[in-house]
């Protein structure tokens, strides 16, 4: 019977093959084509470097991934683009003649992702658990909200009664609003544990499905939001997965288990290129690396000597550091401000172009010298010795590398510490346990530094490198207290100069954010990237799947 069975199964397919010919060809007489067109479906998964903690956007600053993710779930009043703030929540705002009082209307079209209606009382519930002495997160963020009286005057608009004038209120707002009808009960000492983190309602582009254990499956399944793509969109699910290291995630890519590479760093470039289907969608991002030097009594004689961080800056080859130790990741950069920002004067800042020569002259005229028979500087019996600090990860080891042997070359001794843990590094920091720290900086939206440069923020504050320069902090201090940008300008100008001047801090280069998708992932587009929402600005064009449709054949080919 077995052997019948076959012959009959055979005879089977052979009519089916025969009976597809046979339509073919007469769908070809007839006129008509089969072509394929995108498809509905498909799992988008994106590989990224580290896992969630907080899909909160009150806890979300201290993780890179919890910045990410909840960039995609939730909005606030204002978003940062194109280097000012705009409405989100918001449909607009107005400003007091005194600059106290600031009154948000909020949108009338915009609901929950389960379904309730977004108002004032969302707003005020949100940012009243920042006020809260209890609060886990930031205590910088706490001590300004516990100074904001928060007046919801109806369901569609909120007051913000400040102390005193604050243009960089702006920015404060664009933080995430949470539903109030799922905040009731939680304190701010709740915020750590409560099942919100995990399963969070938001009002962004994505929707977390219920029920998911990130830490257990290591990713997370994310729904696009019918209200954000009324259209909807081809691709079904984004999926973020998490890996522990670049290693892993290249891997993954390798094997096809991900279609994308939410970052790719420069120690990742070379081996990601090699990938045959990879594209790269390259933007500048947010930040800059740049080397701290500590002016305070922790730090060493040298580096508390403006000439001698002159000549350290002289001394450094910036371009080949992008070139060779970053795989031409990055852009040259002068200044605490990116390009980006209004407040930004290029002209103000000395470009450090690469000097030896000058950067010899200038420590041997400082006093610092090179005995015979010596390789390290001394002044009064003193080394040239520098303690080198930065968190340890595969790019800012290469460079801090490569920065030691730079600046061993004019006669310094470096010697360098790299820190595994990130709050450790964080703690060193704020200790200045360093001469000279390798760090990356995120300057905020508006150009109010006044947490990271002015003297207040020496001591609370992340004014690590101690530049205790009072007419830059009065400078920062005016500025923030008004709001047009004309009148703010000047300010930022007068404490752009008092930068250059005294160099605490010597910029390297700004970010550039290289995005690997697969070739499998089709109409991609990618512009510019003020948040990591931005990213998918055009999914409604992605697609992953074909199918096959009968067309009119175009004239020729019947």
């Amino acid at each position: 019977m077995k052997p019948n069975i076959r012959w009959q199964i055979l005879f089977a397919f052979l009519g089916f093959v025969l009976v597809v010919s046979l339509l073919s060809i007469q769908v070809q007489s007839a006129g008509l084509c089969t072509v394929r067109v995108p498809a509905a479906g498909g799992v988008f998964s994106e590989g990224i470097v580290g896992a969630p903690q907080y899909l909160n956007p009150l806890l979300s600053d201290p993780n890179p991934v919890d910045r990410e993710l909840s960039s995609l779930i939730f909005d606030g009043l204002t978003r940062y683009a194109d280097g000012v703030f705009v409405p989100a929540l918001a449909q607009s705002w107005e400003v007091s003649e005194d600059g106290r009082f600031i009154t948000f209307t909020l949108r009338d079209d915009i609901t929950w992702q389960d379904g309730e209606p977004v108002t004032s009382q969302d707003v005020a519930a949100t940012y009243a658990l920042l006020q809260d002495p209890a609060f886990p997160g930031d205590a910088g963020l706490q001590r300004f909200w516990e100074t904001v009286k928060i007046h919801p005057i109806s369901d569609t608009v909120i007051e913000f009664e400040l102390v005193e004038p604050y243009a960089p209120f702006l920015e404060s707002v664009s933080r995430g609003i949470m539903p109030a009808h799922l905040l009731e009960g939680v304190t701010a000492a709740d915020l750590t544990t409560m099942q919100f983190n995990r399963e969070p309602i938001g009002t962004g582009p994505f929707i977390v499905e219920a029920g998911q254990d990130w830490d257990r499956d290591r990713s997370l399944l994310l729904t696009p939001s019918p209200d954000f793509w009324p259209q909807g969109t081809q691709i079904t699910n984004l999926e973020y997965q998490f890996f522990a290291d670049e290693t892993a995630v290249l891997q993954a890519y390798a094997d096809g288990e991900i279609q994308a590479i939410n970052h790719i760093s420069p120690s990742m470039l070379p081996q990601a290129i090699q990938n045959s289907d990879i594209r790269l969608f390259t933007n500048t991002a947010p930040r800059y690396t740049s080397l701290l030097f500590n002016l305070t009594d922790a730090g060493g004689t040298a580096v508390r000597m403006t000439d001698v961080r002159k000549a350290l800056a002289y001394a450094l080859d910036q371009q080949q550091l992008v070139d060779t130790v970053l795989n031409g990741q990055g852009i040259l950069h002068n200044g605490p401000y990116l390009p980006s920002s209004w407040a930004y004067s290029p002209d103000l800042h000395t470009p450090y172009s690469y000097a030896p020569v000058t950067a010899s002259e200038t420590l041997t005229n400082s006093g610092w010298i090179i005995d015979v028979g010596q390789t390290t500087r001394t002044r009064e019996g003193e080394a040239l010795n520098l303690r080198l600090l930065t968190w340890d990860n595969p790019t800012n080891r290469n460079l801090a590398n490569a920065i030691t042997t730079q600046w061993e070359a004019v006669g310094a001794t470096v010697e360098l510490t790299l820190m595994a843990d990130w709050t450790e590094f964080q703690q060193a920091l704020a200790a200045r346990t360093f001469d000279v720290a390798l760090v990356d900086v995120f300057p905020p939206g508006d150009p109010d530094l006044y947490d990271f440069w002015s003297q207040e923020a020496i001591i609370r504050g992340q004014n690590y490198a101690g530049w205790n320069r009072r007419r830059a902090s009065e400078a920062l201090e005016d500025g923030r207290k008004l709001w047009p940008e004309a009148e703010r300008k000047p300010f930022y100008d007068t404490f752009q100069r008092l930068y250059n001047d005294d160099l605490p801090e010597l910029s390297l280069y700004q970010h550039v954010n290289s995005y690997g998708i697969s070739e499998t992932v089709h109409e991609v587009e990618i512009g510019r990237i003020d948040e990591p929402r931005d990213r998918y600005l055009t999914l409604e064009n992605w697609y992953m799947l074909f199918r096959d449709v009968t067309v009119a054949c175009p004239e020729g080919e019947t």
